[in-house]
C-alpha cells in the first residue's frame, strides 16, 4: 500500500479509537471549541482525556521518516511513478540551512519548530493531492508554502515564483494546510476542563488578587476583500485567553459591523454559559457575596454575573479605580493575543480569500499561535501591544446597559473591595 495512504489510514484509526474510548469514559462531558459559530469538534472532546502535548505525542508515531525520497503515483496503477524529489534540495529551498534569524520572518517560527511541525503533519499533508495532479513535493515543502502565505501574506503568484511551483500548487498547499490544522488539530484551541480552569484562575489571581477569573474576552476585526465589488469588508472574531495569552476559545465569521456583545450573544459560548454547561463550578464567597467563575471584558460588553467589565466612574484612588486597573492587567493578555495574531502577514492586511477560506485562515493562525506558546517559540508573538495598549486604559466606548443586574453589580462591588487587599 502507498505509504501516504497507510499513514493517513493509521491516523484515522487512531482518532476513531480515541473517540470511542472518550465516549465510553464519560458521556456527560462536553467541550467548546469554535472556529465558526455553532461548531464543536472531536478534537475538543479529546482535550478531556489528554493534554495537547500528550495528544501531539500520541499522533507523532504515525509520521514516516522525512529522510526518504518520495514518489507519487497517478490515480491509475498502470501509469509510471512521478519524478522523485530530493528532500535536501527542499530544505535549501525552504531556507532550513540558513541562519535561524533569517528563517523566522518567512515562516513566523524557529526552524526547529518548523521541522517538528512538519514531522507531526507529514502523513496528513502528503495523503492528499489535487485530483489528477499528483504533487512531487515533500511534506516540508508543502508546509513551507502554506506557512509562507500565512506568515507574509504574499500573493500566490509571488509564492509560486519563490518556490518554483505553479500558482495552483501554492493555493492547494495553503488551503490544505489550513484544512488539516482546523480539522485534525483543533484540540490545540480547546476550552479548558474544570480542573484546568482552576489553574487558569489561579494564574490571574496571582497577577491581580482577583479570584475565580477564567479568561479575558475581547473581539477584533479582520479585513477581507469583497469578491463581488472589490471593496473591503470585515469579519469579527471573538477570543477568550488565559493569562499567558493562550487562546481558550475563538469564534470567527460574523459580519464585522456587529457589536462585540452581539457577537457574544450569537455564539454557542454564550448559550453554553447561560444554560450552565460552562463556568458552572461552585462559587467562592468574597466579601459576603457568592462569586461564580467569570470572564473579564471591556466596556463594549454589558455587566453580567459571569462577565466583569470596568466601572465607568472609577475615581483615582478609589476601590473602583483599583478594580479597573486590575481588569486592565488581565485584559492585556487578550490584547497581546490579538496583536500577535495580526503579526501573521495574512491577517495584517485585507484577506484575499472567500469568507469560508478566510475563517479557516484565522483558525489556522490561532492554532499556530498556541503551538508557538507550547513550544516556547516567540517568533510570531507580539512584544509590544502598540495601539492596543491605549485601548486597555480607556473606557470612553463603554456602554451603559440598563439590563445590568443587581446580582452582577454586587459581585463586581465585592471584587472591587478584594482588589484593594
Amino acid at each position: 500500500m502507498d505509504p501516504r495512504k497507510l499513514s493517513a489510514l493509521l491516523s484515522s484509526l487512531v482518532s476513531q479509537l480515541l473517540l470511542l474510548i472518550i465516549l465510553l469514559f464519560d458521556s456527560n462531558k462536553t467541550a467548546d471549541t469554535h472556529f465558526s459559530d455553532g461548531t464543536n469538534t472531536f478534537a475538543g472532546v479529546l482535550n478531556y482525556l489528554l493534554s495537547s502535548q500528550q495528544i501531539a505525542a500520541s499522533l507523532s508515531f504515525v509520521s514516516v521518516s522525512r529522510k526518504r525520497k518520495r514518489t507519487h503515483c497517478s490515480e491509475s496503477d498502470s501509469e509510471p511513478a512521478g519524478e522523485q524529489t530530493d528532500p535536501q534540495l527542499d530544505r535549501v529551498r525552504l531556507g532550513l540551512t540558513r541562519d535561524p534569524d533569517s528563517f523566522k520572518p518567512f515562516f513566523r517560527m524557529k526552524s526547529s519548530t518548523f521541522e517538528w511541525l512538519a514531522g507531526l503533519l507529514e502523513p496528513l499533508l502528503e495523503c492528499r493531492d489535487p485530483v489528477g495532479s499528483p504533487l512531487n513535493l515533500s511534506a516540508e515543502l508543502r508546509l513551507g508554502i502554506g506557512l509562507f502565505r500565512l506568515a507574509t501574506g504574499s500573493s500566490y503568484p509571488e509564492i509560486a515564483q519563490r518556490f518554483g511551483v505553479p500558482e495552483s500548487v501554492t493555493r492547494f498547499c495553503t488551503k490544505h494546510l489550513c484544512r488539516v490544522l482546523c480539522t485534525n488539530f483543533r484540540f490545540w484551541v480547546a476550552f479548558p476542563t474544570p480542573d484546568e480552569l482552576n489553574s487558569v484562575s489561579s494564574s490571574f489571581e496571582r497577577l491581580t488578587g482577583l479570584p475565580n477569573c477564567c479568561g479575558a474576552m475581547d473581539c477584533t476585526r479582520f479585513s477581507i476583500v469583497n469578491d463581488n465589488n472589490g471593496g473591503i469588508d470585515s469579519i469579527a472574531a471573538q477570543i477568550v485567553v488565559d493569562s499567558s495569552s493562550k487562546i481558550l476559545s475563538i469564534i470567527a465569521g460574523f459580519k464585522g459591523n456587529k457589536r462585540d456583545f452581539k457577537v457574544l450573544e450569537c455564539s454557542t459560548l454564550y448559550k453554553d454559559i447561560e444554560e450552565g454547561r460552562l463556568l458552572n463550578s461552585s462559587p467562592l464567597i468574597i466579601n459576603g457575596e457568592a462569586v461564580n467563575q467569570y470572564f473579564v471584558g471591556d466596556g463594549d460588553y454589558p455587566l453580567l454575573p459571569w462577565l466583569m467589565v470596568p466601572f465607568h466612574d472609577g475615581f483615582p484612588g478609589s476601590s473602583r479605580a483599583r478594580f479597573n486597573a486590575a481588569l486592565s492587567v488581565m485584559r492585556s493578555s487578550a490584547l497581546k493575543t490579538i496583536a500577535s495574531l495580526k503579526n501573521w502577514g495574512i491577517l495584517n492586511r485585507p484577506i484575499h480569500e472567500e469568507l469560508k477560506a478566510a475563517v479557516a485562515v484565522i483558525g489556522a493562525c490561532s492554532i499556530l499561535h498556541n503551538v508557538l506558546l507550547m513550544r516556547e517559540d516567540d517568533s510570531a508573538l507580539c512584544e509590544t501591544m502598540g495601539d492596543y495598549l491605549g485601548h486597555t486604559q480607556t473606557f470612553h466606548h463603554q456602554q451603559h446597559y440598563e439590563e445590568d443586574s443587581i446580582e452582577a453589580s454586587a459581585i463586581r462591588d465585592a471584587l472591587a473591595e478584594q482588589a484593594c487587599v
